[in-house]
């Protein structure tokens, strides 16, 4: 009988060929690699999933408010169709004779688990299990972890409460959006983190809505070379709302002295920003290259499963643990490239380390996102993963620099019985900005300025005094970075609620997960409840309307909160499965009975005369993410067509980006300002403008191709300092 061997499972193939590489498993089978000791395989993300209502009877396969609520006695597992074959090869490995043991390796997390076990679940191949678990996919971190297996039963919790969490959405959300489907006749879905979010955002518009914006006034004295500032004596305020109050004490200054009563030298110091979590890093990116959350997050995996530069993407810590310190050294060696490597040799010559970034207490699941000890070849990225490995890459380097320190002065001045003030700043040490290039602003609205040498009582003529206006502001707009802030932190929509639930809130990290708050806002773009103009997210007619129809408590961020300080419970061992979802199942009965006896109706507002070509009824028109589209109002019928896809295309006149409507040869793109040009002019135009110039991505991809051909070093390094013109 030959000897015995592991099976491992990991989570996506690429990751499972990175672990087979480092466990020598070199022989190729279906689905899987070998070696003498282990067998490594893998799913395809989930492979089993929850069963649709359908499973449970007949009277489930059409959508009807009798049958309601869908309420199986326990949940049933089926094989997701599109990747059977490789459940089957999954399958054929777990049950194979010869394998002893099995190695759960899929990602380190709720979620993660859940892949897994529902696999075993199916397969029940009743042998010893084990759990890697690791943050990184480097070949270090790899033979570390199998270095450091764990019990299989360590996790059994972690599995109930990934399974609860999955059952709850099922009960919950299958049965709501059903009902609600039924009730008003039109494709309405909501969920327990979908719909809060859906309301946060409407929330914000009606702020907007409501808002009355005021007029406010300053004074600004100029002094020998220096802009002083009116300071309201008795609230400190550097504005007021009474023009009539700012001409009075205008006229009096005219003519007259300001004298010095206080100077005041300060030694600032600002620490380098946190290094990012997941929401951090998806909101930065929004905020800086327009980067949707599923952009980023996409860009994060490729970085972290293909590439194996950025640790674990799906984690909600900003901090690193001790045990990764040691690592600190070679990390910045293996990311100190290119412009990289004078930031990268001063940060090893001083790697200070503090609570500000490493604290073991602040580290649950998985640390911050931070470069691997792998060497990085920029020219091997794509645009968008060079820019967040930049971004990551930053701020870990930032966060071993000094602090920023500056000598901060204020100046207070009286004049005609008035306070003013004037500051200044004198850099001492730029520290970690001096990664970013770049300072932070003043956070009191005071106009930073070289302020020339002045004492204590001396007095200075005013030349000039100006009255300064503004315009109070709206709240801004939410974009998809600002709304993952939001998600992560929905305290301030929580206004009304106990401190219980707000510390509930705050403990469990907000509404849905690091790892899937992305796909919830894909959701409402796909379900059409919200819409983008620009980088801004608006509410449709549709998503206002469902938040109306909606029982209350699944409006809010409170279920969540409720619900998640429930699963954390289960993951600790200190609730049951079953008790859980008893009460879940109560709550999704409660929210059928509320939707069947509402008094409410549902008025489609963007229903066209066009009629779709499957069922006959009339066609909506929606605005989709990238465009507009038409879509049927059937839910059972399900047709779309596209009519119009937003583009990056420039108008050639007002240089704004165009939209490209029709099909087939008759393909035009269209301005707003009223140009028109068919596709295939723009393309024969673009030709032609390009015509022998050279793509910057081609010569550097061609470069990166050559580095390992050059036998001359001089040369290569000579190519390897090269850099193209921006």
């Amino acid at each position: 009988m030959g000897m015995k061997k592991i099976c491992v499972l990991a989570e996506k193939p690429s990751v499972g060929r990175d672990i087979a590489r480092v466990l020598s498993c070199t022989k190729k089978g279906n689905g899987f690699l070998e070696g003498e000791q282990y067998i490594v395989t893998w799913a395809l993300g989930h492979l089993v999933t929850l069963a649709d209502p359908e499973k449970y009877g007949e009277e489930y396969k059409e959508w009807r408010m009798d049958a309601l609520p869908v309420m199986p006695e326990k949940l049933e597992l089926v094989v997701i169709r599109q990747t059977m074959r490789q459940y089957q090869c999954v399958k054929q490995q777990l049950r194979r004779p010869d394998v002893s043991g099995i190695v759960i390796a899929t990602d380190a997390g709720r979620e993660g688990e859940l892949v897994a076990r529902w696999i075993l679940e199916l397969v029940h191949p009743a042998k010893p299990l084990k759990r890697l678990w690791i943050s990184s996919v480097t070949d270090k971190a790899i033979r570390d972890g199998f270095c450091k297996l764990r019990e299989g039963k360590e996790y059994e919790n972690l599995y109930h409460s990934a399974v609860a969490r999955a059952a709850s959405d099922w009960y919950v959300g299958i049965n709501a959006t059903r009902a609600l489907t039924c009730k008003f006749n039109a494709q309405l879905s909501c969920g327990r983190v979908q719909t809060p979010t859906l309301s946060i955002i409407a929330g914000r518009e009606e702020e907007i809505a409501h808002f009355q914006p005021r007029m406010y006034y300053g004074i600004r004295a100029h002094c020998r070379g220096i802009v002083f500032t009116w300071q309201d004596s008795k609230n400190k305020s550097l504005r007021s709302f009474d023009r009539l109050k700012m001409e009075e004490i205008s006229a009096r200054l005219k003519g007259n002295s300001l004298e010095i009563y206080h100077v005041e030298r300060k030694l600032k110091k600002i620490p380098a920003p946190q290094l990012y979590d997941l929401t951090s890093l998806q909101s930065e990116a929004n905020q800086r290259f327009g980067f949707s959350a599923k952009e980023t997050l996409s860009a994060m995996q490729k970085l972290y499963e293909m590439h194996k530069l950025l640790t674990y993407p799906r984690t909600d810590s900003r901090y690193i643990t001790e045990d990764i310190v040691p690592t600190l050294k070679e990390r910045l060696d293996a990311c100190g490239v290119g412009e990289y490597s004078r930031m990268a040799f001063e940060a090893s010559k001083h790697i200070r380390v503090d609570r500000h970034f490493v604290d073991d207490a602040k580290v649950s699941d998985h640390h911050a996102i931070i470069p691997t000890e792998q060497f990085v070849q920029l020219s091997a990225l794509s645009e968008r993963e060079r820019r967040i490995y930049d971004l990551v890459v930053r701020r870990f380097i930032a966060v071993l620099y000094p602090d920023a320190e500056y000598e901060q002065v204020t100046i207070c001045g009286r004049a005609a019985k008035e306070e003013f003030l004037a500051r200044g700043r004198v850099i001492k040490q730029q520290g970690w900005q001096s990664v970013y290039h770049e300072e932070t602003g003043d956070d009191e609205g005071l106009q930073e300025q070289k302020l020339p040498a002045v004492s204590e009582r001396e007095r200075l003529s005013i030349d000039r005094v100006e009255i300064s206006e503004g315009k109070t502001k709206p709240p801004a707009r939410f974009t998809e970075g600002t709304l993952l802030a939001a998600m992560a932190d929905p305290l301030p929509y929580m206004a009304d609620e106990s401190k219980e639930l707000k510390q509930a809130m705050h403990e469990t990290g907000g509404l849905g997960t690091v790892a899937t708050r992305a796909d919830i806002i894909e959701k409402l773009f796909s379900s059409f409840a919200i819409e983008k103009k620009g980088r801004e997210l608006y509410t449709t007619a549709k998503g206002r309307q469902l938040l109306q129809l909606v029982p209350a408590r699944l409006r809010t961020p409170v279920l969540t909160a409720e619900w998640e300080t429930k699963l954390t419970e289960i993951a600790k061992g200190r609730l049951a499965e079953q008790k859980f979802l008893q009460d879940i199942k109560g709550y999704a009965r409660s929210i059928v009975q509320e939707i069947k006896d509402s008094p409410a109706v549902f008025h489609h507002d963007n229903v066209t005369r066009k009629v779709c070509p499957d069922c006959g009824k009339f066609l909506l028109e929606v605005n989709g993410k990238h465009g507009k589209m038409l879509v049927c109002q059937d839910r059972a019928c399900g047709y779309r067509r596209t009519l119009a896809v937003h583009t990056n295309a420039r108008c050639p006149e007002c240089h704004k980006r165009m939209e490209l409507v029709g099909e087939g040869d008759g393909k035009t793109f269209v301005c707003s300002c009223g140009y028109r040009e068919r596709l295939s002019a723009f393309q024969k135009r673009r030709e032609k403008n390009n015509a022998g110039r050279v793509n910057k991505g081609e010569v550097a991809r061609y470069l990166g191709q050559q580095k390992s051909n050059f036998t001359n070093n001089a040369l290569a390094e000579a190519l390897a300092g090269f850099k193209l013109n921006k």
